[in-house]
């Protein structure tokens, strides 16, 4: 998070809203810079609030909080552009959070490649009792990821994500395929 910024001079300084009565007595102004030394990087931060909510303008080191707002955990070392394009990809992967597509999205989303999520499930429905129900007994995923470069892929990372992203009760599997 944001600290104090040596020298950086406060925009409203402290001294000059006091009564002139309080401008002559030393130890007063002192406090007052000292106050203002503090709170000069608080409201600049403020001023530039807008600025740090926009994922164009943020800086580096603001993507991490920003991400911990929608409940995302940045990984260390993950670059930061990578991480910008994660955070825009948040707000379609949350709506689909859950789902077969969800997975896919937030797959893609974290290792630049595509995916393709294969259930074991299935829906229907029939006018009269008796019919056989779609998909397998167990619940199970399959994610398939397509890369141009399958050693780029960590595949325990790969599998820690699909893991987080699934049901727990639905067991799951990768794969790393060759595209191309």
């Amino acid at each position: 998070m944001r600290g104090t910024l040596p020298g950086l001079p406060s925009p409203h300084p402290l001294a000059e809203t006091l009564p002139g009565l309080y401008r002559d007595d030393e130890f007063t102004m002192r406090l007052c810079a000292g106050l203002d030394e503090v709170l000069a990087s608080v409201m600049v931060s403020l001023d530039n609030l807008p600025g740090y909510l926009d994922l164009r303008m943020t800086p580096e080191d603001m993507i991490p909080w920003l991400a911990s707002w929608l409940g995302i955990a940045i990984e260390p070392g993950i670059p930061p552009e990578r991480q910008r394009e994660l955070l825009r990809a948040a707000s379609e992967t949350q709506g689909w959070a859950g789902t077969a597509r969800g997975m896919e999205l937030a797959v893609e989303a974290m290792f630049g490649v595509p995916a393709e999520v294969i259930e074991s499930g299935g829906a229907a429905y029939a006018t009269s009792p008796g019919h056989e129900l779609p998909g397998e007994p167990v619940p199970a995923v399959v994610v398939r990821v397509l890369a141009p470069d399958v050693q780029a892929i960590d595949q325990v990372r790969l599998d820690a994500v699909v893991n987080a992203l699934k049901p727990a009760h639905v067991m799951h599997r990768v794969q790393v395929v060759a595209s191309g």
